[in-house]
């Protein structure tokens, strides 16, 4: 089976509305070289652009494989599976202890639907067959270069075949949640949510199946 991919949107252009007064319109950037100043699980690089005006930008820019995470539902229950796990730069910037997050990994050669299935598999025990593509994004474009696709997927009870935890010589220490989406809702609505790609699966399954979460669009 080939890539997944979710919506395109639209092609950028340099066409556009004038700049506001006293605003410059962004520059375009030319990649002039770089050099590799780490390697490891991730690689940091140093790269030197020019602008359109002539001047040398130097940018630090984390280089890192491509991901793929899915948000797994019953929508005949109303429940979601999330995983809920700690997060080392998390902790160490003095955030939470665990975050609360849909299953994702790292691709590893894989098509994105492939990953999803096999990250759903190791992480919660669910066997998915149906994925709903959402979108392909860029996880902080402002400083790497990961990229993650992100799906929805059905399931039911029947489809939780094995018991989860992710791999043991990851290290993960992940547990397996199920929640009603109601409350799902309810704890976004509160903050709760800190994992970005959660909080963007979370609101394209409210947009695309407002039914499931037994509440009514604000």
């Amino acid at each position: 089976m080939g890539p997944v991919r979710g919506p395109a949107g639209p092609a950028a252009s340099s066409v556009g509305p004038p700049a506001p007064e006293g605003r410059r319109r962004l520059n375009r950037l030319t990649l002039r070289g770089s050099r590799t100043v780490h390697k490891g699980w991730l690689d940091l690089v140093i790269g030197r652009f020019r602008d359109a005006d002539g001047h040398e930008v130097v940018r630090e820019i984390v280089r890192h494989g491509r991901a793929a995470a899915v948000l797994p539902y019953d929508p005949e229950r109303k429940t979601a599976i999330l995983v809920r796990l700690p997060r080392a730069p998390v902790i160490w910037a003095g955030g939470p202890q665990t975050m609360l997050e849909a299953p994702a990994g790292m691709l590893d050669g894989d098509e994105p639907d492939v990953c999803a299935r096999r990250e759903a598999m190791e992480e919660t025990g669910l066997r998915l067959t149906t994925l709903e593509p959402v979108v392909r994004a860029w996880t902080s474009p402002g400083m790497c270069t990961e990229q993650t696709d992100l799906f929805l997927a059905p399931y039911s009870a029947a489809d939780r075949v094995e018991a989860g935890g992710g791999v043991a010589e990851e290290h993960e220490d992940i547990v397996v949640e199920e929640w009603k989406l109601a409350d799902l809702w309810a704890t976004f609505e509160a903050g709760g949510i800190e994992d970005l790609k959660t909080v963007a699966l979370i609101l394209a399954l409210r947009v695309r199946r407002p039914e499931v979460f037994d509440s009514p669009v604000k």
